[in-house]
């Protein structure tokens, strides 16, 4: 009910300045009313207007205002819900960001790490690979010149049989023949069977 009043209250000067204006108006028009009971009846007609304005006004609009008033402290608690949730985002965002940079930070030199182990594995595993393959190259080197050495003596062994044979067959005359076969069975004869 105070609201009425207060919003009544609220609209008189507005009402007393329309009046003031209406007034100055006339004057300045020059138009006067012959009779100052019309004049009279035209200003209650107006307050009674005004009045009645100002109570219907005080009646109907406070509800809206307030309806009004309450979708906007409404709105304005989510958008302040809203605005402390995005402002908790961008915080957990910054952390994660931080906490991203850190963690990049330490993939990347883990990375490096695991990439130096993994170097030097590599390089442990050449130098091993390499010496195997020295010592296999060695091996077969080895191999291949006793089996040459081998080979070699089996062609300078066939050789020199076949000189000694060419030489004996060159050599050999029934002469010589007669006095091996002798000398052969002489020395049969002097061992014990």
């Amino acid at each position: 009910m105070t609201r009425g009043v207060n919003g009544i209250l609220a609209l008189l000067p507005a009402a007393f300045l329309l009046m003031v204006s209406v007034a100055c108006a006339r004057e300045e028009s020059g138009a006067q009313s012959g009779n100052p009971t019309d004049e009279i009846f035209k200003w209650i007609h107006f307050v009674i207007l005004v009045g009645l304005a100002c109570w219907v006004f005080g009646k109907l609009l406070p509800p809206v205002f307030r309806k009004r008033a309450e979708l906007i402290s409404e709105a304005i608690l989510k958008a302040t819900a809203a605005k402390e949730e995005a402002d908790r985002q961008l915080k957990e965002a910054a952390v994660k960001l931080t906490t991203l940079e850190q963690e990049v930070a330490r993939f990347r030199a883990m990375a490096e790490k695991e990439a130096g182990a993994e170097r030097e594995r590599l390089r442990n595993l050449t130098l091993t690979d390499a010496e195997k393959i020295v010592a296999a190259g060695k091996a077969e080197i080895e191999a291949t010149e006793r089996a040459a050495r081998v080979a070699l003596k089996e062609l300078a062994a066939r050789l020199a049989v076949d000189k000694a044979e060419s030489l004996v067959a060159q050599q050999m005359t029934p002469g010589v023949q007669n006095a091996l076969i002798n000398n052969f069975v002489q020395s049969l004869e002097g061992r014990p069977n």
